[in-house]
């Protein structure tokens, strides 16, 4: 029984099944630990719980202004640049 398991999955066939889920949970883990960590809404203990409603805008601000996000702020909405500019420029 456990052979046939094995040999149905671990096929070569299955490998970027594999790589896309596991990608997929990797980034669900990532934003989890993201929003547990750094998230100013989110409190895990019990001293911060017991502060109530803060008005933490800083924090907040940061919090969505991360550097990601400034990196791409100023940048091309575009994935392949150089192939767009190939097709799009008249030249």
């Amino acid at each position: 029984m456990a052979s046939s398991t094995m040999s149905r999955w671990l096929r070569p066939e299955v490998y970027p099944l594999f790589a896309a889920v596991g990608t997929a949970v990797g980034i669900c883990a990532m934003q989890l630990a993201r929003n547990i960590y750094t998230n100013p809404d989110v409190r895990v203990t019990k001293e911060n719980r017991a502060a109530g409603v803060l008005d933490n805008f800083s924090e907040g601000e940061r919090y969505a202004e991360h550097g990601l996000r400034k990196f791409l702020r100023n940048r091309a909405p575009e994935i392949m640049p150089s192939v767009n500019k190939f097709f799009s420029d008249p030249n």
